[in-house]
């Protein structure tokens, strides 16, 4: 689930009202452009059965042009696209009645264009994902919908926790689903053109869902974004992973009842292999000045090495881990396993994956991160951090790009920096680095 989606130590990107930080220094794989579900690459060439024969556009009716709505830009657009839909198997009667109320609108525009950047910080970040009363709502969802998900979990082998995790993160469990016509939303999106190609499959897609029963066009409603339902799927991905638990025929993810939402996201996590019985990650303590990269070792071989579970022993071989520290060395330490980067396939952030794990932990009644953040630092804005790795990178320090994410290489180079310079190897990039890198 383009959006979404970015630095570390610090700074995120908020796009639609949901947090979308990376934390990644390699591109990001296309995924939401505002809150809501990875688009996998495998969406691009999912065969959609659909339960109504899909009827063959006749040459007067991909000439019919929908009512006017005052853009005449935007009716030129819809007049063409619909018998570019039309072509994509998509009925007229379909199209039509999506389209019968259709309006440009100029707000969407607006929230896609000036998504703002704001100086967020882990902790801040955590703060507000894993905040007390997110804590106590999401127990209270798994009390109330407790049957329903250990039914999903006993099916597709994802914990109840983590699935009520990602309900909570995505529509605070169902209070905030979106309330955008999100054919409108598409539609203008897909005519601004800025990223038209992307929109358009995710109106072509939106349509499918109409053509196949699953809702009707007053019902799909959304984030500006088009993330859709309790847990915010995009058209395309709901398409390809979407279930109908409750054999209803329908794969509702809009209703009051979030069973199928719920399910549908259990089906994703298990599609990209998630291991049930294995953590997300566990909090740890590592030698001071060691240096990581991103090794991944067995926690067995991680204890030979000092990295111990906060109680001092090995932590459990759930298989290869790496160790992860989202404030740089002077802040917490985890080790991660592969359902971190399973979760990560939902929105590929690592902050977003940590605000999971551990609201899936806190759900299920374990505690808070032991390890103190370094609250109070002076952080880098966006323009300040690619100033900062231009001069890493200029005084010879390995800085692979220069693209305003802090992730471990740009970690690693402020660490051997601050040696060189003979301060404190925080690894933080923060007002008081980027000075002395000026200065020096």
């Amino acid at each position: 689930m383009q959006a979404a989606h970015i630095g570390i130590l610090g700074i995120f990107l908020i796009a639609g009202g949901a947090a979308m930080a990376s934390v990644s220094e390699s591109p990001r794989p296309q995924m939401r452009p505002g809150s809501g579900l990875v688009t996998a690459a495998a969406v691009a060439s999912v065969d959609v059965p659909v339960r109504s024969l899909r009827p063959q556009a006749r040459p007067e009716a991909a000439a019919r042009v929908t009512p006017a709505s005052g853009h005449a830009g935007f009716d030129r657009w819809i007049a063409g696209f619909r018998g570019r839909a039309l072509a994509q198997g998509i009925g007229p009667r379909v199209y039509d009645r999506a389209f019968a109320s259709v309006r440009y609108d100029p707000e969407v525009v607006a929230r896609d264009r000036n998504q703002s950047e704001f100086r967020r910080e882990i902790w801040d970040y955590l703060d507000s994902a894993v905040s007390p009363v997110r804590v106590g709502n999401g127990r209270e969802a798994l009390r109330k919908h407790r049957r329903t998900l250990e039914r999903i979990e006993a099916h597709y082998g994802v914990e109840k926790e983590v699935v009520t995790a990602i309900w909570g993160m995505e529509s605070s469990y169902g209070e905030r689903l979106g309330s955008l016509p999100l054919i409108q939303s598409m539609a203008t999106l897909a005519f601004d053109g800025r990223r038209g190609a992307f929109f358009e499959k995710q109106l072509v897609a939106a349509l499918q869902i109409l053509q196949s029963g699953d809702t009707t066009p007053e019902r799909m409603t959304g984030s500006w974004a088009g993330a859709m339902g309790h847990t915010q799927f995009m058209p395309t991905s709901y398409l390809a992973y979407a279930v109908d638990f409750t054999g209803d025929g329908r794969r509702d993810i809009w209703s009051d009842d979030p069973t199928d939402a719920l399910a549908s996201t259990a089906a994703y996590l298990a599609r990209f292999g998630w291991k049930k019985g294995m953590p997300w990650g566990v909090e740890v303590r590592v030698p001071r000045g060691a240096s990581f990269g991103d090794a991944q070792r067995m926690p067995s071989d991680w204890a030979a090495r000092g990295v111990v579970g906060l109680d001092g022993r090995a932590v459990r071989d759930f298989g290869a881990a790496r160790i992860f520290q989202p404030a740089g060395p002077a802040g917490p330490s985890f080790m991660v396993f592969a359902n971190f980067d399973v979760i990560k396939r939902y929105n590929n952030s690592n902050a977003y994956a940590l605000g999971v794990g551990h609201l899936a932990d806190r759900i299920g009644g374990g505690p808070e991160i032991a390890g103190q953040w370094p609250r109070g630092y002076d952080a880098l804005g966006f323009e300040e951090r690619m100033e900062m790795q231009r001069l890493l990178q200029r005084k010879g320090y390995a800085v692979e790009k220069i693209d305003g994410i802090v992730g471990p290489n740009t970690v690693s180079a402020i660490r051997a920096f601050q040696a060189a310079a003979g301060v404190a190897q925080d690894g933080l990039p923060s007002q008081q680095l980027l000075a002395l890198l000026r200065r020096s």
